[in-house]
């Protein structure tokens, strides 16, 4: 492999949406940054089963659903 190629890879804390805090290493930031997620796998409904709503936090979702609310989205 060639040197001075890739970016470091460093531990950081990962934030969950419940809260909790866990420990990885990545590319991501420096050495313990953290990294806080909007959708985790205990939130998302890909994993959960749909079972759960997302938060709309930005309007986005609610823009989607008014800009194509004739089509019976």
């Amino acid at each position: 492999m060639k040197k001075d190629i890739h970016p470091e890879y460093h531990t950081i804390d990962v934030k969950m949406t419940d809260g909790t805090v866990i420990q990885m290493r990545s590319t991501y930031g420096a050495e313990g940054d953290t990294l806080t997620l909007d959708i985790d796998p205990t939130a998302h409904p890909a994993w959960t089963g749909g079972n759960t709503k997302l938060m709309d936090t930005g309007g986005r979702v609610s823009r989607f659903q008014k800009k194509y609310e004739g089509l019976g989205f």
